[in-house]
Formats: C-alpha cells, sequence, structure tokens
C-alpha cells in the first residue's frame, strides 16, 4: 500500500511540473522570448521569404548548412534523437527552433545583443562588421 501511495504521489508531482521535469525549446527560452528577435532578423534576412536564397544561406532567416551542422552538433551533446536537415531551413518554424537551440547553447544570457551580431557574424563576430545588421535588426524590432 505504501509503495502505491509514493508513486500516486511521485506521479501527481510529475504532472504538476512537466516543464521542470520536461523542459521544451519554445520562443520563450528560459524565460526570455526571443520572438519580436527572430520575427525582426526574418524581415532584415528575408523579408519575411520563407523560399529565400542567397548562396548557401536559405530559408526565412538565411540559415547556412555550418549552423545546421552546429545544431545537430549540439542536439548530439545533448543526447537527443533529434536532427534538423538542410530541407528544415525552409520552415520558418524550424528554422526559429534552430535559432532558439543556437540561443539555448551558445547564448545562455539570452544578450539579445549578441544573438544579433552572432546570427549575421558568427560565434566570433566583430562588432565593427557586424554594426549596420545590428542596427537593421533593432529597427526592424521597433
Amino acid at each position: 500500500m505504501m509503495k502505491r501511495t509514493v508513486r500516486i504521489v511521485f506521479i501527481a508531482l510529475l504532472l504538476c511540473v512537466p516543464s521542470a521535469v520536461f523542459p521544451r525549446d519554445n520562443a520563450k527560452g528560459a524565460g526570455f522570448d526571443w520572438e519580436p528577435v527572430m520575427d525582426a532578423i526574418i524581415q532584415v534576412e528575408s523579408n519575411g521569404n520563407p523560399n529565400a536564397r542567397s548562396g548557401s544561406s536559405c530559408g526565412a532567416m538565411q540559415i547556412t548548412p555550418i549552423l545546421v551542422r552546429e545544431c545537430n552538433q549540439i542536439l548530439k551533446r545533448r543526447k537527443s534523437g533529434k536532427r534538423f536537415t538542410l530541407r528544415d531551413r525552409f520552415s520558418v518554424s524550424k528554422s526559429k527552433e534552430m535559432f532558439l537551440l543556437i540561443q539555448s547553447y551558445h547564448n545562455p544570457a539570452n544578450n539579445v545583443e549578441k544573438a544579433i551580431r552572432s546570427w549575421n557574424g558568427g560565434l566570433k563576430y566583430s562588432v565593427k562588421r557586424t554594426q549596420r545588421y545590428f542596427e537593421k535588426v533593432m529597427k526592424a524590432m521597433n
């Protein structure tokens, strides 16, 4: 009887706090709302066109094959079975998932400026070389 009671209490606790036990990736990464930043990046990168192409960059957020590879490496490190494909770059929702994944791993402090500049200039971005892009995204956010 005691084992059954403990099991019921444990299951009830799991149902009460599912996000604490099983965190989900969403636009509110760690309580931070990335949606305005993602929407502004989409406006600047492709004017909202999910089929946009420029060199090896594709989709609404102009995602490169290198970024897809990095996302899959992060998922592998986190022991997730999920993987992104190059085709996923043409899906706005999957592009946003990739953005959130990159931010959760490389920008856990949710620094908006770092997120914008690194989206344009990579993880080792130059402030000088990403200045115009940063200003465009900030303007699109306002």
